[in-house]
């Protein structure tokens, strides 16, 4: 059985960050089982700041890799979860 690794990623601005982090989900992109993106939502216009959080398959060192990469684009911070089995 696969241990659960999720990365939590703080984005402080999606709008100027968007395109980068992007590319980096791209590159990791066989690595993600599960992608859920949170931000505030008004009538108005979207949140400038939101919480992605990523299910990442293929182990330990795949997701340390990832959050390396994301961690240091600065205005995101990257949080991980491992629940191991």
């Amino acid at each position: 059985m696969q241990d659960h690794i999720i990365l939590g990623i703080h984005i402080i601005n999606r709008m100027k960050d968007a395109v980068q982090i992007q590319a980096i989900f791209s590159e990791f992109g066989c690595h993600i089982k599960t992608r859920l993106g949170l931000h505030d939502v008004d009538a108005n216009a979207c949140s400038p700041s939101g919480i992605v959080l990523l299910e990442i398959y293929g182990g330990i060192e795949i997701a340390e890799k990832m959050k390396a990469k994301l961690a240091a684009i600065p205005g995101v911070e990257v949080q991980m979860m491992h629940f191991a089995h």
